[in-house]
């Protein structure tokens, strides 16, 4: 007998594709922004979050977060001590989110505050570089944050994410005296592999650099919003 050889991850993506359309419509109807934060573990996502929802509140703009982990609700904590609605999702050693549990946890806000009352949702992904890439979750936005101590090469290993993302945040700056990171080159891989899409350098802790990242983001909330002529 023949061998074969099934695929099992196509079955799995049109699924998820199906539900990430479900949820992209879902979110429309109710004028949400969404926006997918990718990186790996320490880059400091869950303080990125906390000072952007600081900017955009200050703007009037209403935040929620979904947390993405392998275990625990430490940030779903944090994020509920700032103010913010959020909602953990374990994963149970799973390396990213999927459709299913984004509609669960949407559920769960719009039984909680009702979703049309959030215009701003953060969907925390696991923190891995390779997995999360093929996961649609009806997002507006995919951002990458790559943190200074992680080194200026992480986009040569690493590149499918990078060119993914929508906007490219190099976050903890302000340490960048003490590590050997080549900005450069770094800038010169990102010509490489993501051209267009916006760089921000940010110390997401101490504030430098996130004016102008809010900034460009509350810009892309009000363009979402705008009907097209």
């Amino acid at each position: 007998m023949a061998e074969r050889t099934i695929a099992l991850e196509q079955p799995i993506l049109s699924r998820n594709e199906r539900l990430a359309a479900e949820l992209r419509d879902r979110f429309a109807r109710t004028g949400t922004y969404v926006v997918n934060v990718l990186s790996s573990p320490g880059s400091g996502k869950t303080s990125t979050i906390l000072a952007t929802n600081e900017r955009l509140a200050a703007r009037g703009l209403r935040c929620a977060v979904i947390e993405g982990d392998i275990a625990s609700d430490v940030d779903a904590v944090r994020m509920k001590e700032a103010g913010m609605p959020a909602i953990q999702i374990n994963t149970g050693g799973l390396c990213h989110l999927e459709g299913n549990m984004i509609g669960q946890a949407v559920d769960a806000f719009d039984d909680a505050v009702g979703l049309d009352a959030i215009d701003v949702i953060f969907i925390e992904n696991v923190g891995n570089l390779v997995c999360p890439v093929d996961f649609d979750l009806g997002e507006n936005l995919s951002i990458m944050i790559l943190s200074v101590p992680e080194g200026d090469d992480k986009p040569l290993k690493y590149p499918g994410i990078f060119q993914h993302a929508g906007a490219l945040l190099l976050n903890k700056v302000d340490v960048a005296p003490a590590f050997d990171f080549d900005f450069d080159a770094y800038g010169s891989t990102l010509d490489d592999l993501n051209p267009t899409a916006p760089r921000f350098e940010v110390s997401a802790t101490r504030g430098q650099g996130m004016d102008a990242w809010c900034d460009w983001l509350a810009e892309e909330i009000e363009a979402a919003r705008t009907p097209q002529a």
